[in-house]
């Protein structure tokens, strides 16, 4: 009982602690310089691919949906007749 109760302060000494595991790169002064270029690119597209084809379909999604939107008001517009 008391070996278990030892072993589990132990692991709970091990989890909680503060020191990171990793170490990162600081990537925010590349980022940085990348955003901050004046190259005459907008900048939801200065990140690359990925961003680029999450604007179309952005761009896509809310025009496709303010089309349906209207056409759907358009509709709702004109009473259906009744035979």
């Amino acid at each position: 009982m008391l070996r278990n109760l030892l072993a589990l302060r132990q692991i709970a000494k091990r989890t909680i602690s503060t020191a990171s595991r990793r170490q990162f790169d600081n990537k925010v002064p590349e980022k940085q310089k990348l955003f901050q270029e004046d190259n005459g690119i907008p900048v939801p597209l200065k990140g690359g691919i990925a961003d680029a084809l999450l604007y179309r379909a952005t761009m896509i999604l809310t025009v496709g949906g303010t089309a349906c939107a209207m056409y759907e008001l358009a509709v709702a517009s004109f009473p259906k007749k009744q035979d």
